[in-house]
C-alpha cells in the first residue's frame, strides 16, 4: 500500500536542507510506529520518495512526499501518530491512501505555488507594482536559463501559469515539471532585471503554497485532491 503525505515546513526548520529532512522523516516514522517498508538487498532502505524538493529558507504548507506501508489502521491514525513525534515547525496536514497504479509524487508535480514577497531594505520603485503587471503582460519573456548541462534559450512566459498581486506579495504559479521547473528566484531575478535594479537573492522571503499535478481533464490539482 502507497500513503501520500502533506506536510508543512515553518519557521527556523525552513534552514534545513532537503536531504536532512528526509533522513528526519525516516527517524520519525520508526519512532511513530509505522510499519513501513522496507527494500530488499544488502543495504535495505525505507521506500520513500519526495515530491519537489524546496529550497533552503523557503517556508510551506504544501509539500508531499509518498511511502509505502505493509499494514494501515486508518489514515488520520498516521496523521495523529506522525504528529506526536513531529519537531517543531513541521506538521503532517494530511494523509491519504493512493489508488493502485497511481504515480509516484516526484514524477506527478506538474506546478507550484508560491507567494513571494520583498523585505524592506530591497530598493524597488514605487511604481514596481505596475512595472510588475506590464512585465507579465508581455507575449514573450525570452530567457537564458542555466542548466546542469549548460544553458538555454527559452521563453520564460511559458513557465508562468499565473502571477498576480496578494497584498504587498506577489503569487506565483509556476511549471514545476521534472524537465521545465521553473524557481521563483529566478522569476524575480529576470524581473528586476526589467526593472533595471540590482537583485537581492536575500531579500525575498518565499513560501510555497502548493503543488500540483495534472488530473486526467489536465487540470491542475494538489498532489492529495
Amino acid at each position: 500500500m502507497k500513503l501520500r503525505i502533506k506536510f508543512s515546513k515553518e519557521g527556523p526548520i525552513k534552514f534545513i536542507g532537503h536531504l536532512d529532512v528526509m533522513r528526519y522523516f525516516q527517524k520519525a516514522l520508526r519512532r511513530a510506529g509505522i510499519d513501513v517498508a522496507y527494500s530488499g538487498g544488502f543495504s535495505p532502505h525505507q521506500i520513500m520518495s519526495f515530491a519537489a524538493p524546496l529550497s533552503v529558507g523557503f517556508e510551506s504548507e504544501g509539500e508531499y512526499f509518498d511511502i509505502q506501508v505493509n499494514s494501515l489502521t486508518d489514515t488520520e491514525d498516521v496523521r495523529i501518530k506522525l504528529n506526536a513525534v513531529m519537531a517543531e515547525g513541521i506538521k503532517i496536514l494530511k494523509v491519504s491512501l493512493l489508488p493502485e497504479g497511481a504515480g509516484g509524487a516526484m514524477a506527478s508535480v506538474a506546478a507550484a505555488s508560491y507567494l513571494v514577497s520583498f523585505r524592506e531594505s530591497v530598493p524597488l520603485p514605487e511604481n514596481w507594482r505596475e512595472r510588475l503587471m506590464d512585465f507579465y503582460a508581455r507575449e514573450h519573456i525570452p530567457v537564458i536559463k542555466k542548466t546542469k548541462r549548460g544553458e538555454k534559450e527559452m521563453d520564460l512566459k511559458e513557465g508562468i501559469f499565473g502571477l498576480r498581486l496578494d497584498g504587498n506579495g506577489i503569487y506565483l504559479l509556476l511549471d514545476a515539471g521534472s524537465g521545465s521547473n521553473i524557481r521563483p528566484g529566478f522569476v524575480m531575478e529576470i524581473f528586476f532585471a526589467f526593472l533595471e535594479v540590482p537583485f537581492w537573492e536575500y531579500g525575498l522571503s518565499v513560501r510555497r503554497l502548493e503543488t500540483y499535478q495534472r488530473n486526467e481533464n489536465g487540470e491542475l490539482v494538489p498532489l492529495i485532491p
